[in-house]
């Protein structure tokens, strides 16, 4: 039995990367790509998630929705600096790649969802279309198994000391879909800062195949590098997927701050004391390094 899952992403050089392992495990049927403003403009974002589908030849078997151009309220910040001007630079895919789908991300995502049983969502950018998506159409939450979410942290942030860059760019969508109800796993930088692409697998990566030569151009182009390596954060969410013994969690209620210094923190109730026992995530809080390095090789060596 394969996985249905839908990608609300914004490409971005790891969200490309975790495209790339989406598209390919057999073990996941990837059935809707629909791109948000976050590391760059909402046009880019859907570009490059449409050369990446390209890429792969899917064009014809995984639509591409273009979603929300700005948050809710808070005005737009990119991530420029960190994924290039074209949020992935470092390989040339052409000029040739598609375009995406008439419907809206929203629309594209209600029908999705709709027309299956148990879906997984998996976002890897800022929660704006899935914010939009269960305000306009709250039925669709009981469709949703669950949520694979890229973004947060209870330990500490990369935009500020408190707030993560997904959670940061729209906090206002992030309490919306935390309060949600549909079950979320919170994967943080608690965990993604330590599943590093490191100088060794990068080099492997070079010489693998023109799927690796591909990742080795955008992965040198990264400029959010942690000690010996690169974070694949959004990567996390498909590593997790399909192999969540990697990684130990703990089950929290936490809170979006909305406003004030604190704006995009994600604030943890670690000793449940004022959420009558609740809890709305699991929150990853560990993972195994050397596993997620050994698959993230394994996974492109199948790859053409």
């Amino acid at each position: 039995m394969t996985m249905k899952i839908i990608m609300d992403t914004d490409p971005g050089i790891d969200d490309a990367a975790a495209l790339t392992m989406a598209i390919n495990d057999p073990a996941i049927d990837l059935k809707l790509v629909t791109a948000v403003a976050g590391n760059v403009t909402v046009d880019k974002t859907t570009a490059n998630a449409l050369k990446i589908v390209h890429f792969f030849g899917k064009d014809k078997e995984i639509p591409v929705a273009m979603g929300a151009q700005q948050p809710l309220i808070k005005p737009f910040e990119d991530a420029a600096r960190i994924h290039g001007a074209s949020g992935m630079e470092g390989y040339d895919f052409g000029d040739d790649y598609g375009e995406p789908i008439k419907k809206s991300a929203v629309e594209a995502l209600h029908d999705a969802i709709m027309a299956e049983d148990e879906v997984i969502l998996v976002p890897t950018g800022s929660y704006t279309n899935i914010a939009l998506l269960f305000s306009q159409y709250p039925e669709v939450k009981s469709h949703i198994k669950k949520i694979i979410a890229m973004g947060g942290s209870i330990s500490g942030g990369n935009m500020t000391s408190i707030a993560e860059f997904n959670v940061f760019t729209d906090p206002d969508a992030a309490k919306i879909m935390y309060n949600s109800g549909v079950p979320i796993v919170t994967v943080g930088l608690d965990v993604t800062l330590k599943a590093l692409i490191t100088s060794e697998t990068l080099n492997a990566l070079k010489t693998m195949n023109e799927t690796g030569k591909m990742l080795y151009g955008l992965i040198s182009h990264y400029n959010d590098v942690s000690g010996d390596g690169h974070p694949m954060h959004d990567v996390n969410t498909i590593f997790y997927l399909l192999h969540p013994e990697a990684y130990t969690t703990k089950k929290l209620w936490v809170d979006i701050q909305t406003d004030g210094p604190a704006i995009g923190g994600m604030v943890a109730d670690i000793r449940g004391a004022y959420h009558d026992g609740k809890t709305n995530a699991e929150v990853c809080v560990d993972i195994d390094a050397d596993a997620f390095n050994k698959w993230f090789l394994e996974e492109v060596s199948h790859m053409k």
